[in-house]
Formats: structure tokens, sequence, C-alpha cells
């Protein structure tokens, strides 16, 4: 009889425990999660990070203060609907929007490559200032580096933003209650599937242009109006999904939101049949969710309604009174609920 052979049934690797990064660590999927929570965050754990928002909130004096930095890495640096440049002026922007903010001043570090063109440069330099003075910040100090041929991509952009607070409301995600309606200020996907076009040479009957713009325009209506907002969040990386898993865990609650309630454009849509993404989870950049009570969610719609760039706003669903705390569900087309969970893997990465 042959020897019997002990049998140890073993798990290969992980999936998210990786040796070496890889691009989808930073496609705002499960894998930057885990990049976050295991090792960037604890790295420089103190109270005013552990809030996970978009800006830091802060007093300094009688003075409350947002503020926040950003990293913008998109390729190609030029695409439809806007350019690295504006996509780092409003981006810092909203970010500070986010926290109830008025954003006041910017710093931006450009990383320059050998052999960049200076008409390129130029082209993205006046978008920056003309982004700026559409949102009335001022960029008011920055660096500059050149790196070898080869090692930059063209270029980069980091830029840092200071906002301040006109009110004592916190909006964050820990002020998440249940009974809050969830707000859309309008349709999802243009930015990823721009960008995606363009860079892999493709075209369709119609332009995707993206949906850049500043926010701060369409939050501050709300604040002064003195609607209780309990928190709000741009849908950039990882889109409308990955927001909203964020804000369920950080909340502890459940979402509950419908696919029919959430607006995509026809050729949106279209395009992410053909490539295969879900447009929940493609980037915008002039987008952004509001949690507030129920109540109060038609004047608010009427609010954001009354300026172009919110007129697509809607409902898409509710908080959940009950149910699983950190949990996203949708309700689909057909009536049937599933869990919308992170991105296991890569979808669009370099995309802001």
């Amino acid at each position: 009889m042959a020897e019997s052979i002990e049998f140890t049934p073993a798990c290969p690797l992980p999936i998210p425990e990786y040796p070496r990064l890889l691009l989808a660590h930073g496609g705002g999927g499960q894998l930057m999660h885990d990049l976050l929570e295991r090792m960037i965050f604890p790295a420089f754990a103190n109270p005013l990070l552990e809030s996970r928002h978009d800006s830091a909130v802060f007093r300094l004096g009688p003075t409350r203060l947002a503020f926040t930095t950003d990293g913008y890495v998109v390729r190609p640096p030029i695409f439809p609907g806007g350019d690295i440049g504006g996509l780092a002026v409003y981006g810092t922007v909203n970010d500070l929007a986010m926290a109830g903010a008025r954003p006041r001043y910017l710093s931006a570090a450009l990383i320059l490559e050998e052999g960049l063109p200076m008409e390129t440069l130029g082209r993205i330099l006046a978008s920056m200032r003309g982004a700026a003075d559409t949102a009335g910040v001022q960029l008011v100090t920055g660096d500059t580096k050149v790196v070898d041929r080869g090692k930059g991509d063209g270029i980069y952009i980091t830029t840092a933003g200071i906002g301040t607070l006109d009110h004592e409301l916190t909006i964050a995600p820990q002020r998440v209650r249940a009974g809050d309606a969830v707000l859309l200020s309008g349709d999802v996907g243009r930015h990823g599937m721009a960008v995606m076009a363009v860079r892999e040479g493709l075209s369709f009957e119609s332009d995707i242009e993206s949906d850049c713009a500043p926010l701060h325009g369409l939050v501050q209506p709300l604040l002064d109006a003195g609607l209780a907002v309990h928190c709000l969040r741009d849908c950039t990386r990882g889109g409308l999904a990955s927001s909203l898993i964020e804000i369920a865990e950080s909340a502890r609650l459940e979402l509950r939101i419908r696919e029919r309630a959430v607006p995509v454009r026809e050729d949106v849509q279209g395009a992410c049949e053909i490539l295969g993404f879900d447009p929940l989870y493609v980037a915008n950049e002039g987008r952004f969710v509001c949690f507030l009570p129920a109540a109060e969610a038609d004047r608010a719609l009427a609010i954001l309604r009354a300026d172009p760039l919110g007129a697509g706003a809607c409902r898409i669903g509710e908080v959940a009174d009950g149910g699983t705390p950190g949990r996203l569900l949708l309700e689909s087309r057909i009536g049937a609920w599933r869990i919308l969970d992170r991105l296991s893997g890569e979808q669009l990465p370099r995309i802001c």
C-alpha cells in the first residue's frame, strides 16, 4: 500500500498582499483602500487624519480653516473638456468645498519632464490661471522641478489649498444619520470616459467631454440657505460607488440607492458597455453627493438645479434605518437588490 501523504491545504498569496506596488494601488478600488489603511494612515496617525475626509478642518484662533493637498498624474495631460492644469485647480477647490469651505488660496508644484513642448506647458499654465479665476482663488506660491527625459511622463502637478469656513457645521462622513437623503449633483462617468477615449484612440458618435468644474458655487448656496448638510463627497477616483462605500463604512450605516435614479448619459453608457466598465465606478471631476435630512431634500434640489452646473441634480437613495453597517445596496433596474463593493482590481488608473 502506498505511503499516505499528509495534505495540508494552503491559500496562495492573498490578492491585496502584493510585495510591490501595482498601478491599481492608485486606481481608487480595494487595493488603494488597503494601501491607505495598512501603510499610509498608520504612518501618520493623528486625530485630524482620522476624519478620512477630503480636507482637514481645524481652528486657528477665531477662524475655522480647511486644508487639503492633491497630486495629478492624468495621462494624457490634455483631454476632451479639460487638461491637467484646470483639473489640478478644480480638484483642490472641490476638496475644500466638500468640507463646506470657501476656497481662498492655492499652491502648485510642477514636475516637468525634459522635452515637454513649451507650447503644451503654456497651454496648461493658461488653463490653471483661467480655472483659478473662474473659481475665485489665488495661486500664491509653488515650486518647479525638471526631471530627465523619460522620467516624468510630461508633467505632474501637486496642489494644496486653504479655505475658510463661515459656519459651525461639521460636514463629514461621521455626521451621516439614518433617514438622510442621498443627493447627486448630476450625471456620472463623463470624465473617466473622456480620458479613456483619447488615451486609447477611440472615437464615438458623439464627443464625450470631461465634467471637470468647480463645485463650491453649488455647495455654498446650500450652506447659505441654512440647510443641515451632514456630508459632502466629490465622486473622483472609483466613481460614485466607491465614494458611497467609503461614507457607508465611515458612518457605519447602510446606504441604499436606486440604479434608475442615477443619471448616465446615453453616450457614456454606450462607451462603458463597449469597454466593459460600470459607470457607477467611473471617475468624475465635477459631481458630488450630498447627505442631509430627508425633509430638506426637495429644497436642496431646488437650490442645486437653479445653477446650470446642478441642473441634473437628483435624489438617488437614502440612509437605511437599520440594515448592515458599512454596506451599500443598489436596487437594479429590474427591482432586485445587490451589494456594491470596491473594485478588487484595476479599472481606470491615471485619470486624475
